[in-house]
């Protein structure tokens, strides 16, 4: 424990270590370097492949073994776009990245990066190195990305625009969020839900609590704060963040008003 002038008492293990043992380039380069220090020469990046549409605008990667199998998503909307958590760094996805970036024209606004939980954040920085994008996260886990620059947080709400609203959703991690795109001249309307609700079955989601959920009982107040948070009828379909081998084979989940209502009796 360390007291300051003005008598408060801190508590070492809650705070962030800024060093790291690392080893590069065999035994005798083992050392201490600061977290948000690269290694001088990044592997080669794999080929992988390049996300698959879904809808006209919104596109899917394939499952992120560094976000124990998670979902990304690439949004479009006529404001700008979106990458929703971090792919896998493969060389067809920062292909893709760059080219859909690049249709925007010179002068755009680059398109944001948003993270929905810390199990969603992946190699972000090595992510916004190559790409130089701004990454939006929830104020409560900005700690976990040291170097990652520019970095912007929120708190209880924000806006990206007209048709994106983000919405703290604190239970699968501290710093969990949705984020819910409405655009009607693009036919969008859809909620990104994170780890807050997990497939459990074909059309079928739940806010499931496992060994990395940070808070069960949070999990379901923001639960019941997102039904009331989201306009009457509203959203036509859900993204989740997790993994979606329960949905054998489906994407999206729809519709979603009716599933929000039947989750209110979750136990």
């Amino acid at each position: 424990k360390e007291t300051t002038t003005d008598g408060r008492t801190l508590r070492r293990q809650q705070a962030p270590a800024l060093f790291r043992r690392v080893q590069w380039g065999g035994a005798r380069a083992t050392g201490f370097a600061p977290l948000d220090a690269a290694p001088p020469d990044p592997a080669p990046l794999e080929p992988g492949r390049p996300p698959q549409p879904v809808l006209p605008g919104l596109h899917l990667f394939a499952p992120n073994r560094e976000c124990q199998g998670g979902s990304a998503w690439w949004l479009e909307l006529r404001d700008g776009d979106l990458l929703i958590d971090v792919p896998a760094l493969s060389e067809a996805n920062i292909a893709f990245l760059r080219e859909r970036a690049a249709r925007r024209g010179d002068g755009a606004a680059p398109p944001w990066i948003v993270l929905t939980g810390r199990d969603g954040h992946g190699r972000c920085r090595r992510l916004q190195q190559l790409l130089g994008w701004p990454v939006l996260v929830q104020e409560q886990e900005a700690y976990l990305l040291p170097g990652v620059e520019p970095l912007h947080t929120f708190a209880e709400t924000h806006a990206l625009g007209p048709a994106l609203q983000l919405l703290w959703t604190p239970g699968p991690s501290p710093g969990a969020c949705v984020v819910h795109a409405i655009e009607p001249a693009s036919g969008i309307d859809g909620l990104f839900c994170g780890r807050l609700l997990v497939p459990v079955a074909p059309g079928r989601l739940a806010p499931l609590s496992g060994r990395r959920t940070f808070h069960g009982p949070r999990q379901l107040r923001s639960l019941e704060r997102l039904r009331t948070w989201l306009p009457t009828g509203s959203p036509a379909w859900m993204a989740t963040g997790a993994g979606l081998g329960a949905l054998r084979g489906e994407k999206l989940v729809e519709p979603c008003w009716q599933l929000l209502a039947d989750l209110a009796e979750w136990r």
